[in-house]
């Protein structure tokens, strides 16, 4: 019973911020790494015919998807939070 009542609790702005900020700070991090890697990928693509090799090609499409998937994940997190900054100021005035 009392999981319940402290699950209904709202956090506190500060602990919502800092969380969004941190998990942003995540994913900008791991989008970078997926560029770069999708960068090395074009180079090392760069000689070869599209579906010439069915392997390579498969794995190449998969990286984009997962590029494509994060950058839209990432592109969330930023607008929560500067939606949390927007509460924030909305709050203090």
């Amino acid at each position: 019973m009392l999981e319940d009542t402290q699950r209904l609790k709202p956090k506190k702005m500060s602990e919502e911020s800092g969380s969004a900020r941190n998990k942003f700070r995540f994913h900008f991090a791991v989008e970078i790494i997926l560029v770069a890697a999708l960068a090395i990928y074009m180079v090392l693509a760069q000689g070869q015919v599209v579906g010439d090799d069915l392997a390579f090609t498969i794995v190449g499409a998969g990286l984009m998807a997962l590029v494509t998937y994060w950058t839209l994940s990432t592109l969330r997190g930023g607008l929560e939070m500067i939606v949390l900054r927007a509460r924030g100021l909305k709050l203090k005035h």
